[in-house]
């Protein structure tokens, strides 16, 4: 969630680092190599996939989840190689997964992970028996 006064791209690297990365347990020097290397992969041009309101669970009639979803793309995969990653904060776990239409992901998440796809003219595999619940 976006803190208030924080920019987007601040939230999407603390996010990742925090729930992808586990920076939270971190030591201090294991933090700032990991900044400069989340510094690399989120200065880099994006593509924003989807900004407005979704379907959300947690949606009443007084208040609704809005979201901006954005992609940064790591072409050479020079970042990502030395990135492991390790669940953290609130996350129950974390991998890389094949994307495809059966994924199972939390509210409209996999509305997203195919728009990227569609957009990056990525690989999408028809049925991996994929389930990232909780992801």
């Amino acid at each position: 969630m976006v803190d208030p006064g924080e920019k987007i791209s601040a939230t999407l690297k603390r996010e990742f680092g925090e729930e992808a990365l586990n920076s939270l347990q971190k030591s201090s020097a294991e933090k700032r190599k990991l900044e400069e290397q989340l510094h690399k992969l989120f200065s880099q041009e994006h593509l924003v996939i989807y900004k407005g309101y979704v379907d959300d669970p947690r949606n009443t009639d007084n208040a609704w989840m809005e979201t901006e979803a954005v992609n940064y793309h790591d072409e050479t995969g020079e970042i990502m190689d030395n990135l492991t990653l390790e669940a953290g904060d609130d996350a129950g776990k974390v991998k890389w997964v094949d994307i495809n239409d059966k994924l199972k992901l939390y509210a409209s998440h996999s509305q997203f992970i195919k728009l990227v796809a569609e957009k990056r003219d990525a690989h999408w595999s028809e049925d991996s028996g994929t389930d990232c619940r909780g992801l």
